[in-house]
C-alpha cells in the first residue's frame, strides 16, 4: 500500500486551549471526510503561550493531556491516523519538552518525540526567542512506522538542520514531518526553500503544518502550510487562511526518486576542516 492522501491543518492558536483544541479537531474531521488517510497538525496546536506562566498553568503529563485526549478521540472517530503537532508536556521527571505524538487510526499512541534543537534567536525585527528557558531538549530521533511507510518525525526548528533528516531517511523514512509555528520574519524568507531542500536531499515525501497569524505576545507565524513530493515539488500550499490543504501522493516515488540520484548512499568520510583558532595557534 503506497498511495495515500495526506492533509495539513493550519491553525491560529491563542492561550484558549479548549477552544483550540476544539477547532483543530473540526478540521481534522473536515480533513478526514474530504478523503484524508494521514493527517499533520502544527506545533503548540495546543496552546501559543503569551508567557512561561500560560505554559506551566497547561502542562500536564502526556496520559492526563486534555488536547492529546481529544486528538486520539477524534483520530479513532474519523478512522485516520493523526500527526497531533506538538504539545508542551511533562516528562517522568517533572520536566517541559515539546511533544509530537502519531496517533494511529484506532487513537493508539505510535510514537512520541521530544524537539531536539532549541529555538534561540535574535531577528531582524527585535523578536527575542529563548526556547531553552522553556523546554527541555530531545536527544533522540524517531522514524515511525505506518501502513504506508517510515515516518520521520521533526519539529520547526530542527528543520536548520539537514543530518537529522538525512538520518531518518537513511534509516527508513519515506516521509518526513515538520510540524511549526515558524515567525512571519523567518518564514517568509526560508520555510518553503528550506522544506524543499530537506525534500530533494532525502528523496523524501515532507508535510509541514504550520501555524498562521497573529498570536499573544506579539508572536506572528508564517502559514504556508506545504506538502512537497521527493522532486522537491510543492503539491499543497496551505497559503495564510485558517483551514487545511490535501494532497494524494504515492509513496513508490521514492524509491524512484532515489534510484535517480542515489545521493543517500553516497556518503564518504572526510576530515573536518581546521578551525581558525587553532590555524591561528600553530
Amino acid at each position: 500500500m503506497t498511495k495515500l492522501s495526506i492533509a495539513c491543518v493550519q491553525v491560529n492558536a491563542d492561550t484558549n486551549m479548549a477552544r483550540n483544541v476544539e477547532i483543530a479537531c473540526d478540521l481534522v474531521r473536515q480533513a478526514a471526510d474530504a478523503g484524508a488517510d494521514l493527517i499533520g497538525l502544527p506545533e503548540n496546536v495546543a496552546l501559543m503561550a503569551a508567557n512561561e506562566e500560560d505554559r506551566l498553568e497547561n502542562a500536564y503529563r502526556p496520559a492526563d493531556h486534555p488536547a492529546l485526549k481529544a486528538f486520539a478521540d477524534v483520530a479513532r472517530e474519523k478512522g485516520v491516523w493523526l500527526q497531533a503537532g506538538s504539545v508542551a508536556a511533562l516528562r517522568t521527571d517533572g520536566s517541559l519538552a515539546n511533544h509530537a505524538f502519531l496517533f494511529d487510526d484506532q487513537g493508539r499512541t505510535v510514537a512520541d518525540y521530544e524537539k531536539i534543537h532549541m529555538f534561540d534567536v535574535d531577528l531582524p525585527d527585535g523578536s527575542r526567542y529563548r526556547e531553552s528557558t522553556m523546554f527541555n531538549p530531545g536527544d533522540k530521533a524517531v522514524l515511525a512506522t505506518t501502513p504506508w511507510g517510515g515516518l520521520g518525525m521533526t519539529i520547526c526548528y530542527d528543520l536548520r538542520f539537514p543530518h537529522l533528516y538525512r538520518d531518518l531517511a537513511r534509516s527508513g523514512a519515506a516521509m518526513l514531518t515538520c510540524p511549526a509555528a515558524f515567525t512571519k520574519v523567518t518564514g517568509d524568507a526560508h520555510w518553503e526553500v528550506l522544506l524543499r531542500a530537506r525534500a530533494i536531499e532525502c528523496g523524501a515525501f515532507v508535510f509541514a503544518p504550520c501555524q498562521t497569524g497573529n498570536h499573544p505576545g506579539g508572536r506572528r507565524t508564517c502559514g504556508h502550510s506545504l506538502i512537497i513530493d521527493p522532486w522537491g515539488v510543492v503539491l499543497a500550499d496551505g497559503g495564510t487562511d485558517v483551514g487545511f490543504c490535501i494532497a494524494q501522493v504515492d509513496l513508490s516515488e521514492v524509491a524512484r526518486v532515489r534510484g535517480t540520484i542515489p545521493a543517500l548512499d553516497h556518503d564518504r568520510p572526510y576530515t573536518p576542516p581546521v578551525t581558525q583558532e587553532r590555524q591561528a595557534a600553530e
